[in-house]
């Protein structure tokens, strides 16, 4: 249908149409005359289609009632009368994304699926879930959700429970999040961004229910909504969809959803904050310093893509001046840039690992090397490797495989201050304007005004504090004991009873009335083959390629995969280190700041990472590769293997004080993310207990690693001689042509081309054959407790069920699927309160389990102990079989980018998978019957007792169930 601008269509008017060449869509900006609702339509070939509706949803306190709402809405609404119809959807369909967001200033509902009867169903549970929710019926959703007073005996204590005041709890643990909260404050007092949208867990119980439902009703309106679609949908059908369902029921209002541009500053605004960490952990050179400084307003085009270039130039490429002159001051460990989202954006440097006394030096040398940058000039391919940094992330959606859904929170950027939707989606002429500015002095300018002269700015200061979380604890024991001692007895009976209501609630089963209104697809609607990856075999001496003939939008992604087998048990950490410090060092013709250059100006980057991949079915078999990943445009492809020959022949490991601040960067990131992923943690821990490619993955890049490096780090001075000789043991042994897998996934041409120039990489590799090491990995059950100062745990437990006389089937995934959307989350999420908790089964017999941000443990190791009970008793009919077999093909078929295809391929080859393999699994997945789901009940119990288990968590709370661990342990040691 041809649509034509200033024209109605389902009371949509068309304001605007035209083509965005950078993302090959065109675009339709629409507004629905009744309701006052925005639409952004996007569209193009792509079938990986995304719906999503926002909200401007500015914060007036840090109580967390945007993400609380957000959590809640999508737990029953007018139409969908089950308890969690977005967990119904999870489990059933055949999504490739679906979430919910809570950011500063908005909230987002986006969903994708390639099935159009499925993004329809997905489309109407959403709306019905924002326009109608069951929050004003049910207060037990906002206690099970955003918080309560618990208590189900009079004699009891009264404690705090909500699943996102515990995800808050979590987040709050890691200092990085204390440090943005407070970046946010000094920067922005005046406005929302003063507040965590997300909530702080100190704040959140001063909101009221009330004040919840107030939010929703004040801002939850079409004519606050900013709604978006992508894809090559049906349009004309979608639009008629939402039109009649939904919008034509509200009528235009005026919403009072401003964001306050906050006013200059005169001087520089500086905060203080602290972090809580144990009493006997050492603070030393603990704290964070943090300059900020606001650029401008996010819809900018120019603002919004040199912040991204700021950081990249200053802090985050190899040769950054900026990180070089804090690190040669011995200011930090770490120097890593920071920035805020909204209307106002801004750059900031943090120092990491430092101390409060070196806060004016810090100032000085930021200021001084500025300075000398404004007055000396910016080396030029420096900015032109920065540029083509942001340029490839640009291109590729930041390589996240629904592209849709990047889209449309770039769109937001713009779109939700009053600026144009696709402002930050046709790039092209800003980047070109940047780039013909390379040769002026543009980019010295911009840091002179912005940075240097802007008293728009905040030094942050967060420091650590011994036995502040304890502290926290005895202040909030006091305050709900006092609270508790304030209530009459009738007042304690009825808070009781309101608690055995929310448990009521979440122990009954929906109704088969209720069930019913959840849409539902058929098996008919599945796709019964697997995706066939395209890949061609090519045996080259002792060298395998691997050609997968994607559409790839001209770029060549080419991975190298080598074996380490090689390698002493003793090195394996090394290998890691290898991968941290490759292609930041010195080659032999060139400095690391010349080679960045080379690298960033010419191809898209060139990153290492070291894996383990297990035989198809077999835990004992294991194969450990140190990979390359390098991408590449046109002629570039020869240019990306001479820079990648000249990394694995010519690197110099032998600068001591370059590669001792690479190392401290390393653990600093891991620190960074430890509460992020403690889950993964945990789970990679137990199975190092009883696996040996477990043991071998947790040396490689778990806990292991991480205490490894934390010695290396701080013993390197004494040790630097041992360091630097096992560091080139491992270059030496691990760059051999044997066995050699390389993966090309791009066109024929451009692999034509590669295949051409082979010999550029593989002509000066190391040809002797080398002996595998045999490995000591013996199985023992360490069961140990990771004692932190996290206010909430991640708890794991598991075993290898093959080691018990069971076998892998793909009715697994099935089990997988209905234990984690149903068994899991009910007991460990709607009633325990935490997160998140799942369970995975693989084809080498690994059954794992996990919890996250979690604040219970021995509950939650009950909880899985049950699992066997459940499966069976299982008592479910046909229609509900159907929805969690079609759930668990959504999770064989995820949305994956070209690259990502290219290394699934790979990564099945390395482990002898086969499609045949890949299509029994899919078939067993489709014919799963509900006796083959009760089958595994034994199997469940038998693993469970194997009582192989870990816990990452809060010290005082692992230490009070020390009866369940043989060992406890600090995380920081």
């Amino acid at each position: 249908m041809n649509f034509e601008t200033n024209k109605t269509y389902h009371g949509f008017r068309l304001i605007e149409k035209y083509k965005i060449n950078e993302i090959q869509s065109t675009a339709k900006v629409f507004y629905h005359e009744k309701s006052g609702a925005r639409l952004l339509h996007l569209e193009n070939d792509d079938d990986n289609k995304v719906f999503s509706i926002g909200f401007r949803t500015p914060p007036s306190d840090s109580t967390g009632v945007p993400h609380i709402i957000e959590h809640c809405v999508l737990s029953g609404s007018r139409k969908y009368k089950t308890k969690e119809p977005f967990m119904d959807m999870v489990k059933g369909s055949l999504q490739t994304f679906i979430n919910a967001m809570t950011f500063n200033d908005k909230t987002l509902y986006p969903v994708a699926s390639r099935n159009e009867k499925d993004l329809f169903n997905l489309m109407d549970v959403y709306l019905d879930a924002v326009f109608y929710p069951k929050i004003y019926e049910i207060p037990e959703i906002f206690m099970q959700e955003g918080w309560h007073y618990e208590l189900f005996d009079k004699e009891d204590k009264i404690r705090f429970k909500g699943v996102v005041y515990n995800e808050m709890q979590g987040a709050y643990s890691s200092p990085e999040r204390i440090l943005g909260d407070n970046i946010g404050k000094s920067l922005y007092p005046d406005t929302c961004y003063q507040y965590s949208s997300g909530g702080n867990p100190d704040i959140i119980p001063e909101l009221s229910y009330e004040e919840f439902l107030d939010f929703h009703r004040k801002f939850y309106h079409p004519s606050n909504s900013y709604i978006y679609l992508y894809g090559n949908g049906n349009i004309e059908k979608q639009l008629s969809f939402i039109d009649e369902n939904y919008l034509s029921n509200f009528d235009k209002t005026e919403v009072d959803s401003s964001i306050q541009v906050q006013k200059p500053f005169k001087t520089r605004n500086e905060l203080k904050a602290y972090y809580p960490i144990s009493k006997d952990e050492n603070d030393k050179n603990r704290d964070y310093l943090s300059l900020n400084f606001v650029l401008g307003k996010n819809t900018d085009p120019e603002i919004y893509l040199m912040t991204a270039i700021l950081g990249q130039l200053l802090i985050e490429f190899p040769a950054a001046p900026l990180k070089k002159a804090l690190i040669d001051a011995g200011i930090g460990e770490d120097i890593f840039p920071v920035s805020t989202d909204g209307l106002q954006t801004s750059f900031g440097v943090v120092a990491k690992n430092t101390s409060i006394d070196k806060k004016e030096k810090f100032e000085k040398v930021v200021f001084e090397t500025l300075d000398n940058l404004v007055r000396d000039g910016i080396d030029k391919k420096l900015i032109e490797a920065c540029i083509n940094i942001v340029e490839y992330s640009l291109r590729e959606a930041s390589r996240f495989p629904t592209k849709g859904i990047i889209y449309n929170i770039q769109s937001l950027d713009s779109w939700l201050y009053n600026g144009e939707p696709t402002t930050h989606l046709g790039y092209d002429e800003t980047l070109d304007r940047l780039k013909s500015n390379i040769d002026t002095n543009y980019f010295e300018r911009f840091i002179e005004k912005h940075i240097i002269n802007n008293p728009h700015s905040s030094l942050v200061i967060i420091s650590p504090k011994k036995g502040l979380g304890e502290e926290k604890d005895k202040v909030l024991e006091e305050k709900l004991a006092k609270y508790k001692n304030s209530l009459t007895e009738k007042e304690v009976e009825i808070l009781i009873t309101k608690n055995k209501k929310l448990k009521e609630m979440q122990l009954s089963e929906d109704t088969p009335e209720a069930r019913a209104t959840i849409p539902k697809l058929s098996i008919s609607d599945v796709d019964p083959k697997a995706e066939i990856i395209p890949q061609k075999i090519i045996k080259d001496g002792d060298t395998t390629l691997l050609f997968h003939n994607i559409f790839t939008s001209k770029i060549a992604y080419v991975d190298l995969y080598f074996d380490m087998d090689m390698v002493d048990e003793k090195l394996i950490p090394y290998i890691n280190l290898l991968a941290g410090i490759i292609g930041k060092i010195d080659t032999k013709t060139k400095t690391y700041s010349e080679l960045s250059n080379e690298i960033y100006i010419n191809t898209g980057g060139i990153d290492f990472d070291a894996d383990v991949y297990t035989e198809r079915d077999n835990d004992n078999i294991y194969y450990p590769k140190f990979i390359i990943k390098g991408k590449a445009i046109g002629d570039n492809i020869v240019k990306l293997m001479e820079l990648i020959a000249e990394l694995i022949i010519e690197s110099k490991i032998e600068d001591e004080k370059r590669i001792k601040e690479l190392l401290q960067q390393i653990k600093s990131r891991i620190e960074m993310n430890i509460f992020n992923v403690g889950h993964s943690i945990v789970s990679q821990r137990v199975g190092s207990y009883f696996s040996p490619s477990g043991k071998y993955k947790e040396q490689l890049k778990g806990l292991d690693f991480y205490w490894f490096i934390s010695d290396i780090v701080e013993n390197f001075d004494n040790n630097s001689e041992k360091i630097m000789s096992n560091l080139n043991k491992v270059y030496n042994s691990i760059f051999n042509a044997n066995n050699l897998i390389i993966s090309f996934t791009g066109d024929k041409d451009d692999f034509s081309m590669f295949k051409d120039n082979l010999k550029i990489i593989t002509k000066n590799l190391n040809k002797e054959k080398l002996d595998s090491k045999e490995y000591n990995f013996s199985e023992i059950k360490l069961n140990e407790g990771i004692l932190s100062s996290a206010n909430v745990q991640y708890v794991s437990k598991g075993y290898n069920f093959k080691k018990l006389g069971y076998s892998y089937n793909g009715n697994m995934r099935v089990l997988a699927t209905i234990l984690n959307g149903d068994y899991l989350h009910n007991r460990i999420r709607a009633q325990g309160g935490a997160y998140g908790a799942g369970i995975s089964f693989n084809r080498v017999g690994h059954m794992t389990t996990f919890s996250y941000r979690d604040p219970n443990l021995k509950e939650t190791l009950k909880a899985y102990d049950g699992m066997a009970d459940y499966i069976k008793n299982l008592n479910i009919d046909k229609d509900e079989l159907t929805t969690y077999i079609i759930g668990s093909i959504s999770r064989l078929d995820p949305a994956m980018t070209p690259h990502m295809k290219g290394q699934i391929a790979t990564i099945r080859y390395i482990s002898n998978i086969s499609q045949e393999d890949i299509q029994k699994t899919r078939e067993e997945v489709l014919s799963t019957k509900l006796n083959d789901i009760k089958a595994f009940s034994p199997l469940l119990e038998d693993t469970m007792k194997e009582d192989y288990l870990c816990v990452l968590g809060n010290e005082n709370i692992i230490k009070e169930n020390e009866e369940i661990f043989n060992k406890l342990i600090k995380l920081n040691k």
